[in-house]
């Protein structure tokens, strides 16, 4: 029996590990990445993470997994789902393990004395009430700032060092954590798990999803520019515009002088001049792209896939610029106007071809149109 927790086993060496989690001992560590575990079978299924190796395959799909636990989650889905359920709340788990960490929720033994929240674990518990005390026991030796998660503290000093020790076993691309490795993957097995509900499209990232249904299926601009009053969708915008009245320029380029608004930028950069990067290569005609979403535009092309609709006639259009420009045709709104003479127009090129005459007309010859 434990003497922290009373908490009973059947053989010495499950309480032995079990009181390790009482003084925090993780006496098994990578020698990739220096992290530190509990069981030497949680290091086994960690090294996995660095090597890309996935010896569990599912039997119905072939889909390979680093860790067992993660097949057997899987495989659920095959059979119908959830085959664990709590006796007292009626939830479902597709694991033992997950029910046996819910039953826990109902003894409410590690409970938040601020919140109520119940904690699995009184470690748990412990990391978990540092959130309302503030405290962050845990400080970086390069620049002093603190951490309330030891874990949190070990991610950050790899800013410092440049350490990135989860490596794709594919292309070479290397992370600071595992769970950025494990969302790369994805781009090279083609695993898009997160489905929107409106439109079927699917995504890599929860993220991604999350920015696809405040952009394309939702009017709402909650975040507004101090500076001139344009609205956004998502504060990501917001920030990166903000930029164009203050001038700042965070990114800069490690090889020159060069220095620019944002990481996208940054990375076009890196990659047409300084060749750092990979290509994206357009698998119809070979056509390179440095960008992601120029690739994904380019790809409509050959495909037909035209996703603005007018409201007004038939007519649809592969980009949206496209489509706004089209719109000027139902409108009586004319935005262009000549600065020698004052008359308006729908179209910036007609404007510019009007200008031409309009200072030819005017004995202005020599005005450069810009």
């Amino acid at each position: 029996m434990c003497t922290l927790c009373d908490k009973s086993f059947k053989t010495k060496q499950h309480l032995k590990i079990h009181q390790q989690r009482h003084t925090g001992e993780k006496p098994f560590q990578c020698t990739v990445c220096d992290k530190r575990f509990l069981q030497k079978g949680t290091l086994n299924a960690h090294k996995r993470l660095h090597s890309g190796e996935k010896p569990f395959q599912c039997t119905v799909c072939d889909k390979r997994f680093t860790r067992n636990t993660d097949l057997f989650v899987h495989k659920s889905r095959h059979s119908g789902g959830n085959l664990y359920s709590c006796s007292q709340c009626e939830k479902h788990f597709p694991h033992r393990h997950l029910l046996k960490v819910h039953m826990k929720s109902h003894t409410k033994k590690y409970k938040c004395n601020e919140c109520g929240r119940i904690c699995v674990n009184n470690s748990v518990l412990t990391e978990h009430k540092r959130i309302h005390s503030g405290e962050k026991p845990f400080e970086c030796t390069f620049c002093s700032k603190r951490f309330s998660q030891a874990g949190s503290l070990v991610m950050h000093s790899r800013i410092h060092s440049s350490e990135k020790p989860y490596k794709c076993h594919v292309c070479d691309k290397a992370f600071r954590q595992s769970s950025h490795l494990s969302t790369h993957m994805r781009v090279h097995t083609g695993d898009k798990p997160y489905t929107c509900s409106l439109c079927n499209r699917s995504f890599h990232q929860s993220s991604h999803l999350q920015i696809h249904i405040l952009t394309a299926h939702s009017n709402i601009r909650r975040h507004e520019c101090p500076y001139c009053g344009k609205q956004f969708k998502i504060i990501g915008q917001l920030k990166c515009h903000i930029r164009i009245h203050t001038g700042a320029k965070p990114y800069s380029c490690r090889y020159c002088s060069d220095r620019f608004t944002s990481s996208i930028q940054l990375k076009s950069h890196l990659l047409e001049l300084h060749n750092e990067g990979t290509w994206l290569t357009c698998e119809i005609c070979e056509k390179k792209f440095s960008r992601n979403t120029n690739l994904n535009l380019h790809l409509r092309q050959h495909r037909g896939v035209k996703p603005y609709a007018c409201s007004e006639c038939p007519r649809r259009f592969y980009f949206l610029s496209a489509l706004t420009t089209h719109q000027l045709v139902h409108s009586d709104v004319k935005h262009f106007c000549c600065g020698l003479c004052g008359k308006f127009y729908k179209w910036k090129r007609s404007v510019v071809i009007h200008f031409k005459t309009c200072s030819d007309n005017l004995g202005f010859n020599d005005i450069c149109l810009i």
